[in-house]
C-alpha cells in the first residue's frame, strides 16, 4: 500500500512511500535519467536517507549461457559500457572480435596504460548481496507459456531452456540497447575486464550505471551509505539470438507476455528482503545484515 504520493518534479513519476518507511521512486528509462533522478532525491531535503537501504530493480536482456527469461540476478558488481573508445567493426583489424575497446588501451581486452575513466566498476557489498540472496532464492518465481515457447528455441543452451532461477550475476548498464552474440562476447568480456576476472556478465540494462555512479557521489557527501546498495536485475528477454535466427529478429521480437514474469519476478525476489529489513529494522538501522565477513566499501 504506497500511499501517501509524495510530489516530486525532477522525475518523471511521484514518490509513493507507505507508512512503514518504504519508498518507491521510478527513475525512467536512461543512464542520465537514473543519475539525475537519484542525485535529485539525494539532495532532496524533506528526505533524510543516511541509514536507508536501496534495492534497484528492473527488467533486463540476459545471457542465455546464464538465465532464461524470468531468472533474477543479485549484482555483485555493476559495470559501466559507455565510456569506451569504439570503432565501427567494418573498420576494425579483421583480428578483432568487436570494435569496442578501453580508453587506456589501444584493442579490445587492453589495458595497458593511457587515460581511464574513474568509476568503471562499481562493487557491491558482497556480504549484503550474499545475504540477500539467501534471502530470496527459494521464492516460487513466475512462468508464463508465451516465456516456455520462447525458451524452445534455445533448446541447444541448456540455462535458456529451462526454468527460471535466482542467482547472482553482473549488472552491465549502458545506454544503448544492444544486442546479439558479438555485444554479447564483448558484454562478458568487458565485465572480466573491470573485475579482475571475478565478475560474470548476467544482465544487460541502460539505468544502473547511471544509478550508482549518482549513490556514489551521494555517499562521498554523507547522503547516503553506498555499503546499503543492492541491485536486482530480471531477464525480459535474451541479450542474444537462438542459434537458428539471426540478431536482427531477435533485437526486434516482442518481449515474451510483454515482460510480465520478469516484472512479477522482481517483486517476488525483492519483496523477503524488503520485508525482513523493515521487520528487523531495531538491529538493521546500525547493522548491515551480512551473509559473511564483507570488505568494506572503498
Amino acid at each position: 500500500n504506497l500511499n501517501p504520493v509524495i510530489s516530486f518534479p525532477a522525475a518523471a513519476h511521484d514518490i509513493r512511500m507507505n507508512d512503514s518507511g518504504l519508498m518507491a521512486i521510478n527513475t525512467g528509462p536512461g543512464v542520465s535519467n537514473s543519475a539525475i533522478v537519484i542525485t535529485a532525491l539525494g539532495l532532496d531535503p524533506r528526505f533524510d536517507l543516511s541509514k536507508s537501504y536501496f534495492i534497484v530493480g528492473g527488467v533486463a536482456g540476459g545471457d542465455p549461457e546464464d538465465v532464461t527469461i524470468g531468472s533474477a540476478a543479485w549484482s555483485r558488481w555493476v559495470v559501466d559500457g559507455d565510456l569506451m573508445r569504439s570503432i565501427d567493426p567494418q573498420e576494425a583489424p579483421e583480428a578483432w572480435p568487436y570494435g569496442l575497446f578501453p580508453t587506456d588501451g589501444k584493442a579490445p581486452g587492453d589495458r595497458s596504460g593511457g587515460f581511464t575513466y574513474p568509476g568503471m566498476v562499481f562493487p557491491l557489498n558482497q556480504g549484503f548481496v550474499q545475504w540477500a540472496y539467501e534471502t530470496s532464492k527459494d521464492v516460487e518465481l513466475m512462468d508464463h507459456p508465451e516465456v516456455e515457447k520462447v525458451r524452445t528455441l534455445y533448446q541447444d543452451m541448456p540455462v535458456a531452456a529451462g526454468k527460471p532461477t535466482v542467482i547472482m550475476g553482473e549488472s552491465l548498464g549502458a545506454n544503448a540497447y544492444w544486442h546479439g552474440k558479438v555485444l554479447t562476447q564483448w558484454a562478458n568480456d568487458w565485465v572480466k575486464l573491470y573485475t579482475n576476472g571475478e565478475g560474470n556478465f548476467v544482465m544487460t540494462n541502460i539505468e544502473d550505471n547511471g544509478t550508482l555512479r549518482a549513490l556514489t557521489r551521494l555517499a562521498k557527501l554523507g547522503k547516503v551509505d553506498r555499503e546499503r546498495v543492492l541491485v536486482l536485475r530480471v531477464a525480459s528477454n535474451f541479450s542474444h539470438q537462438p542459434t537458428k535466427e539471426d540478431a536482427v529478429w531477435s533485437l526486434t521480437a516482442d518481449y515474451p507476455a510483454n515482460g510480465l514474469s520478469a516484472m512479477e519476478n522482481i517483486y517476488r525476489v525483492a519483496s523477503p528482503v524488503v520485508h525482513k529489513l523493515i521487520a528487523e529494522w531495531p538491529q538493521f538501522a546500525d547493522r548491515i545484515p551480512v551473509a559473511y565477513p564483507a570488505e568494506p566499501f572503498d
